[in-house]
């Protein structure tokens, strides 16, 4: 298997774990779980996970340069404290298909902000084909029917969070892809989330208490762990905007997993999505020869 296969079949994988990441945070929630506690457990059960992952790789060694700490605690600070808290705020604010939506134009922010930075992830032709089918999908199978589509509306501040948060979270790739390569994907996923833990206990010790309400908290930060820990391996193989794009493949995730657990029925413009994603997929993976 060559380095390109394994990138995307580890962006896939990270994929479904994002995918299931929410239904168990529902369950914790419907638990008596209150949002800040699951988010603080989440952070230490991803940090454990890292850890572990760790000493099966990389010998227990969690060594970093002070140049590598520095990204590590803009990563930590940007993508895990500022986008995400961005995120779950305007979640509450607005509807959840704008939410998703916006969130899944991260390739576009990462195509651009690469294309400055990241001058040696060259795409090709299939890159951008692959990208653009990406989104397309992404599109329909969250939509789920035409009238949805049709009857999308955005220009609220909170929108602009959301987006916010995409571009926060794409800077966040971008730099672990050109300063953090070289880097174990466990000491990257370690490193970003112990920070987190950090912030979380010591805000919740001073203004409550952090209380485990549910198991589920605790399967909410193993499966984000095993997730964030694939996604990064995948980032060190193939290029960000491929990783942006192969993560619209969630959705495809979230609708198999809604058939199997709950029964919702997956739509024709779903099913037709579904079918697009995979042709996406394709196209991203792909031999790179032709660039623009």
């Amino acid at each position: 298997m060559n380095t390109k296969t394994t990138g995307v079949i580890a962006i896939i994988g990270a994929s479904l774990m994002w995918s299931i990441e929410p239904i168990l945070a529902k369950l914790a929630y419907e638990e008596g779980a209150g949002y800040l506690d699951t988010s603080a457990f989440r952070a230490i059960g991803v940090a454990l996970t890292a850890l572990a992952y760790v000493f099966l790789t990389n010998k227990g060694n969690l060594k970093v340069t002070r140049k590598q700490l520095s990204v590590l605690v803009y990563i930590a600070l940007i993508g895990t404290m500022v986008a995400d808290l961005l995120y779950l705020y305007a979640l509450e604010k607005i509807a959840v298909i704008n939410a998703v939506l916006i969130g899944h134009m991260q390739p576009i922010s990462v195509v651009l902000i690469g294309f400055l930075l990241l001058k040696e992830d060259k795409l090709t032709k299939y890159d951008y084909l692959g990208i653009c089918i990406m989104i397309v999908a992404g599109l329909l199978v969250t939509t789920k029917t035409p009238a949805n589509l049709v009857g999308l509306r955005f220009g609220a501040t909170e929108d602009l969070l959301v987006a916010a948060a995409t571009v926060a979270w794409a800077t966040t790739g971008i730099a672990m892809r050109k300063y953090l390569r070289g880097l174990n994907a466990g000491v990257i996923t370690f490193y970003r989330f112990s920070i987190a833990s950090v912030i979380f206990v010591t805000y919740l010790s001073i203004t409550s208490t952090i209380a485990l309400s549910s198991v589920y908290q605790i399967l909410v930060g193993v499966t984000v762990g095993v997730g964030t820990i694939l996604y990064y391996e995948g980032l060190k193989r193939i290029k960000a905007a491929q990783v942006s794009a192969l993560e619209l493949s969630t959705p495809l995730f979230a609708a198999l997993l809604s058939f199997l657990i709950i029964r919702e029925v997956i739509t024709i413009m779903q099913a037709f999505g579904i079918g697009l994603l995979i042709v996406g997929v394709y196209f991203l993976s792909r031999k790179e020869e032709t660039y623009f």
